[in-house]
């Protein structure tokens, strides 16, 4: 008994240390894996905080060797391995079972399903694709585990403004109701949906950004994808915080802040996260990584974490990777380190 008492107490100090800017020893990652935070029936953990990448973007490399190379340059397994389809694309895919199927690196998938594709989100909420939809949830129970689903994440950019275009931030609302709705009908008992905004302050500006929101009963998780630069006077130059509190002008409140207070019984998950520099310019990322642990401790909402790796994104002329400098890596690799993220998967 005493010995397992002294255990715990360890235990729960590495818990504690996990919050502080220091890397975790070896012996503080096993005692924190040893203190039982694991997920839950909704993928939430019990304490800690879920690690997830998304590897390879825009890119010809296959995703799953993507990640993994990821995975050996960071030093940490993902908890969450991202994936990106649309349409009737088939998914999850060999690959994509094999990498939640291995038993020395357990991960759970992140899928993002732009169902609409090649319709409209009106169209999909008038049962115009539950042949897809269906498809789908046969393909989901047969998988079995649990895994996350994203439906067309960062609508903002998808919206059309315009009275019967079938893209308005309504009809994407309608259109998440009806498919979550039309799972759970279909017995699809396996998927935790997440709501994934984009964090750009000019969406939430807009009058319609609000309708977007299909309502907390068809959302598990909010999510967020959001990015910083480490160049001064860039667009969006900051830190961790400076992803979670973009907000529009008029004093409004900034997204963390308006998830906690209007959804505050959803765990909230960064479902991209990173930061970048323009292509070549090889500035340091350290003070981003640095800045995520005090950052989480402040913001017991964040469940979950997910970075995009990419040297090259689709915006233009951004470095999104980890590596593009030694000191780069070496931050984020002792931020990976950290036992806060020594979560197993339940």
């Amino acid at each position: 008994m005493r010995s397992t008492l002294r255990k715990t107490v360890l235990t729960l100090t590495a818990l504690a240390a996990g919050f502080g800017a220091a890397a975790a020893t070896p012996a503080q990652a096993a005692q924190a894996a040893d203190a039982g935070c694991v997920t839950g029936a909704k993928l939430v953990p019990t304490c800690g905080v879920l690690w997830g990448g998304a590897a390879g973007g825009f890119t010809s490399a296959p995703r799953d060797q993507a990640l993994k190379a990821w995975e050996k340059a960071s030093g940490r397994t993902a908890s969450i391995f991202h994936q990106y389809h649309k349409g009737n694309e088939v998914f999850p895919t060999k690959a994509e079972i094999a990498m939640t199927n291995d038993p020395a690196s357990p991960r759970v998938l992140l899928e993002n399903w732009k169902i609409a594709y090649g319709t409209t989100w009106a169209a999909v909420a008038k049962g115009q694709q539950d042949k897809r939809i269906d498809a789908f949830a046969a393909r989901a129970k047969a998988y079995g585990k649990k895994f996350f689903l994203v439906l067309n994440h960062e609508p903002e950019n998808d919206v059309v403004a315009r009275a019967g275009s079938g893209m308005e931030a309504k009809d994407f609302a309608a259109m998440y109701r009806h498919t979550i709705l039309r799972l759970r009908g279909q017995g699809v008992t396996n998927v935790v949906n997440v709501m994934a905004y984009m964090g750009n302050e000019k969406w939430m500006a807009q009058s319609w950004w609000s309708n977007l929101y299909p309502g907390d009963d068809v959302v598990d998780w909010v999510g967020l994808d959001s990015y910083v630069s480490v160049e001064k006077g860039y667009y969006h130059f900051g830190d961790f915080s400076a992803l979670l509190d973009r907000k529009a002008k008029g004093g409004s409140l900034g997204f963390y802040d308006w998830a906690v207070s209007k959804h505050g019984t959803k765990p909230l998950m960064i479902a991209e996260w990173g930061a970048y520099h323009r292509v070549g310019k090889k500035a340091d990322k350290s003070a981003v990584y640095n800045s995520v642990l005090a950052q989480l401790a402040k913001r017991p909402a964040i469940k979950a974490i997910v970075h995009f790796d990419t040297k090259h994104d689709d915006q233009g002329d951004r470095d999104i990777s980890i590596d593009s400098t030694p000191a780069s890596l070496a931050s984020f690799k002792k931020l990976a380190a950290n036992p806060i993220f020594n979560v197993k998967l339940g």
